[in-house]
């Protein structure tokens, strides 16, 4: 649906156009440059793709917009369900609002002729806040297909970092254990995590509760459900140091090979044979469907497996609701002899989606400095955090911090369509991260707000490790290298091949190596090892050092 916000005083004026003065309003919400004035109002039209509501016509930051910028934002909402018949439409008219906002992967709005490249405004200098959110990344932004002109169309919507990585939830892979086995351990030191800790928690828990609220405790789960084997294969790659490559490891010199066949893989599932012959990983454990692990965990008497965190949200989910916090998990970071734990990263650019400026827009560098305005840091604190004093406080330290009500209301939709632009918050380019002053972007991710919301026993949990964030419980994200991820590196039909054969070979071979006799180990695993010769592993290994080769000289 289509939306213009009544308040609009005047009407849109091209770039071109004569003006009055500029009279720039007091304090850092203005903008200097006087492009973007009160006294000189402008009308900007906007398509979004967002599930969000339209705001309110009395909503205070188009008011704010309006009073530090004189910018009226004219709105056309689409769902992203609605968005591929509308883009369509959209190219075949080849008339577009001034600024797009869209999350559309196949690019059509790029190769249509829809965006205008940004390069040559940007070398202008006009634009320091776009030019400090692209330049490090200005390659990995820019499209490079050979569809138009390669160029920077769209500034990314989420992931490109400032500062530290933060945030309450953990959703990245992890040995994950229940916090109950903890608390009936003391409270144990949780570094220098090793496999062997890590199942000598869970066995001495599970040999004093061998029962769970009348169902047998499980003591481990390795399930391989169709569309998540990484469950089962991935875990190697962490033990030895690895960030999630997929299934390969990248070695400092930027060189991929695969891991299923290496000592970090035998040394893990000649492990989980053993605990298996010992009775602590579930019998069930490679039959279980999605939902059924899904569902084995949400009545809490998992009490440890490896996996990401986002997979299984929704037993957490339930685990709370039945005020059951003890059986939900924290991360763990077992390795490898030597190795340094790299479990947690960061979240991969959304490139190709975001905002760009439209072709046939007659402001352009209007519709620009309105994205470089979003962009200061006293816009994106607008933006995500509100209005200083109402929506939340800055204490004698610096820190933002919001009370029980503040929370509440941050959640109401009502009061979110007057006081809060969340269509645009989420296509707007981010600071996600932290700000200079030391604040978390979001709320939800700075620490001492996410340690508000958390259950009682989630508190004192957290007391007893003297942290506020379960991120807390895993290592700092680095920078990401420039290569990555692996995993969604394009990979031709032989890699694709291969690297199905691989998975296959897996999912055939571990469950028979892990559920057999522990005196049959190495012939089992001599089985697996030689199926996988079997494969011509060499063209994934080929595609993957290509494509990291790809990025490293093109982003």
């Amino acid at each position: 649906m289509s939306v213009g916000l009544v308040g609009c005083t005047g009407h849109a004026a091209t770039d071109a156009s004569p003006s009055k003065p500029a009279v720039i309003p007091a304090g850092d919400l203005a903008d200097k440059s006087g492009t973007l004035t009160p006294s000189n109002p402008t009308t900007l039209s906007v398509y979004i793709e967002s599930t969000h509501q339209i705001p309110a016509a009395d909503n205070k930051l188009t008011k704010l917009l309006q009073d530090k910028l004189g910018v009226t934002l004219k709105y056309e909402l689409v769902t992203p369900e609605n968005s591929d018949q509308k883009i369509g439409v959209m190219l075949a008219g080849g008339d577009y609002p001034d600024l797009i906002g869209t999350g559309d992967l196949k690019l059509r709005f790029i190769e249509g002729g829809a965006l205008t490249p940004l390069d040559d405004m940007l070398k202008t200098g006009k634009y320091p806040n776009v030019e400090d959110y692209a330049k490090p990344y200005i390659k990995q932004m820019s499209y490079s297909g050979a569809a138009t002109d390669k160029g920077l169309y769209i500034l990314p919507n989420y992931n490109r970092f400032f500062g530290d990585v933060t945030g309450g939830t953990y959703y990245g892979p992890a040995f994950w254990i229940q916090k109950r086995v903890l608390e009936d351990a003391g409270y144990p030191d949780l570094s220098n995590m090793t496999v062997d800790k890590y199942f000598q928690l869970i066995s001495d828990y599970k040999a004093k509760n061998p029962t769970t609220d009348g169902a047998p405790t499980v003591g481990f789960e390795a399930p391989a459900p169709t569309g998540s084997e990484w469950i089962l294969t991935n875990p190697p790659a962490m033990l030895a140091g690895s960030p999630n490559n997929g299934g390969v490891i990248v070695d400092k010199d930027n060189h991929a090979s695969i891991y299923a066949d290496k000592d970090t893989a035998k040394n893990w599932y000649q492990s989980l044979n053993s605990q298996y012959n010992q009775g602590l990983v579930d019998p069930e454990t490679f039959t279980l469907t999605n939902d059924q692990f899904q569902a084995k965990l949400a009545s809490g008497a998992v009490l440890g497996m490896q996996d990401q965190g986002w997979q299984f949200g929704n037993a957490t989910d339930s685990l709370r609701s039945a005020h059951k916090d003890q059986y939900t998990y924290v991360p763990l970071m077992p390795v490898n002899d030597g190795a340094t734990p790299y479990y947690a990263d960061r979240a991969v650019m959304n490139i190709n989606q975001g905002f760009g400026v439209s072709s046939t827009s007659k402001q352009k560098e209007k519709a620009l400095k309105f994205l470089d305005m979003m962009l200061s840091e006293p816009w994106q604190k607008v933006l995500s955090w509100g209005v200083e004093g109402e929506d939340y406080q800055v204490g004698a330290d610096g820190k933002f911090t919001r009370t029980d009500e503040q929370r509440a209301q941050s959640k109401d939709l009502t009061w979110m369509a007057s006081n809060k632009l969340m269509a645009l918050l989420d296509m707007i380019p981010k600071h996600n991260g932290t700000f200079s002053d030391g604040n978390a972007f979001s709320p939800d991710d700075q620490p001492t707000e996410f340690y508000a919301t958390l259950s009682a026993y989630d508190k004192s949990f957290m007391e007893k490790y003297n942290k506020k964030t379960w991120m807390e419980f895993v290592n700092k994200a680095p920078e990401n290298p420039k290569y990555y991820p692996a995993w969604n590196i394009k990979l031709d039909d032989a890699a694709t091949q291969a690297n199905q054969q691989l998975t296959d070979a897996a999912v055939q071979n571990l469950p028979k190596i892990i559920a057999g006799k522990t005196s049959d180990f190495d012939k089992n695993w001599k089985a697996y090892t030689d199926t996988i010769g079997q494969i011509d592993v060499k063209s994934y290994e080929d595609a993957i050092n290509q494509g990291i080769q790809d990025r490293l000289k093109n982003w």
